[in-house]
């Protein structure tokens, strides 16, 4: 997957953006547990490590790079307040930074956003726009408030500030796990992968990291495929939070997750629900379905076997209560 690599000098980002954001976070963000689990170390022959970015306080990883973006932001542009747009999880992260900074947010998001989604955004006191029915739509929604009022956007992930925020995990994974081969992330966007892939890669080259994304409507992965963005309708998923387009101008994400990811593999919706209800099960953790696209993965033996160690990206815990009870009936 490593073809097509021209990439913008003007934009491309090195390991000191992401050290910088290490600091400038650390009010903020506290480092997160890596685990190892011994039931999927056991089944593929070697160790297996979880970086639990499902426990920081809003339940999801997103808070890295939230929180990296608006804390660089100068006064005048804090006064005057920000907005976003998103799946749930980077409102709720924008939300969060935004309450604890004392700055007026408005996030937009659409009718497919999940209800326990909804509710974590008004316990954090943003302003709620709900528009369209894709994140894409909810978007423009967004960039109409930037000129209507003001307000500064926090991008959902093609932004330096935020691909660097995320890329502060994979430094945290370095220091705990010197033998580390592979990774796992979750792929929407492209944040993510992009920041934890510049900083292992950074740091050696041989390390592989694949990209793991649900079956419908996955954008970067077509995208990939055709080689520029491109758009694709949304549809209903257990991984809604890998829902969303990557933008059809996107600046950073799309050659970054060219240059950085090695392979890529689709998870089909009874993977996902089988995968968080084995976590509940075997690890009496509760994650949201983008987070189990990883561990389904290692569940379906769809990762080339080499020694070293592995490690999952579980991204976050951020799921409705109903679709627990409907995953563990369907699992018993």
């Amino acid at each position: 997957m490593n073809h097509l690599k021209s990439v913008r000098k003007e934009n491309e980002l090195t390991i000191l953006n992401i050290w910088e954001a290490k600091r400038r976070i650390a009010s903020i963000i506290n480092r997160t547990p890596l685990i190892q689990s011994y039931i999927l170390s056991e089944k593929v022959g070697r160790p297996v490590y979880l970086k639990l970015e499902n426990v920081h306080e809003i339940g999801a990883f997103k808070v890295r790079g939230a929180a990296n973006k608006i804390l660089s932001l100068n006064e005048e542009e804090k006064k005057r307040g920000i907005a976003t747009f998103s799946t749930g999880n980077h409102g709720m992260a924008v939300a969060y930074v935004a309450k604890k900074l004392g700055i007026e947010a408005v996030v937009c998001i659409s009718q497919r956003v999940p209800n326990a989604k909804v509710d974590s955004l008004k316990r954090l006191g943003a302003k709620i726009e709900i528009y369209g029915d894709s994140q894409d739509e909810a978007g423009e929604r967004c960039y109409e408030l930037e000129k209507e009022k003001g307000l500064t956007v926090i991008e959902p992930f093609d932004d330096p500030h935020i691909i660097a925020g995320q890329g502060t995990i994979g430094l945290e994974i370095l220091e705990e796990v010197p033998d580390l081969k592979d990774v796992i992330i979750p792929l929407s966007g492209g944040g993510l992968l992009s920041g934890i892939g510049l900083a292992l890669k950074s740091n050696d080259p041989s390390i592989r990291i694949t990209g793991v994304s649900m079956e419908h409507s996955a954008v970067m992965y077509e995208s990939l495929k055709v080689g520029k963005p491109i758009k694709l309708v949304e549809k209903n998923t257990l991984a809604d939070s890998l829902l969303g387009g990557i933008g059809l101008d996107n600046k950073y994400t799309f050659q970054m997750v060219q240059k950085y990811m090695d392979d890529v593999l689709l998870i089909k919706e009874e993977e996902i629900s089988y995968s968080m209800a084995f976590m509940m099960d075997k690890h009496r953790m509760i994650m949201e379905g983008a987070a189990a696209t990883g561990v389904a993965a290692v569940l379906g033996n769809k990762v080339a076997h080499q020694e070293g160690a592995l490690a999952i990206i579980i991204s976050g815990q951020n799921v409705d209560l109903s679709v627990l009870r409907q995953l563990i009936q369907n699992y018993s």
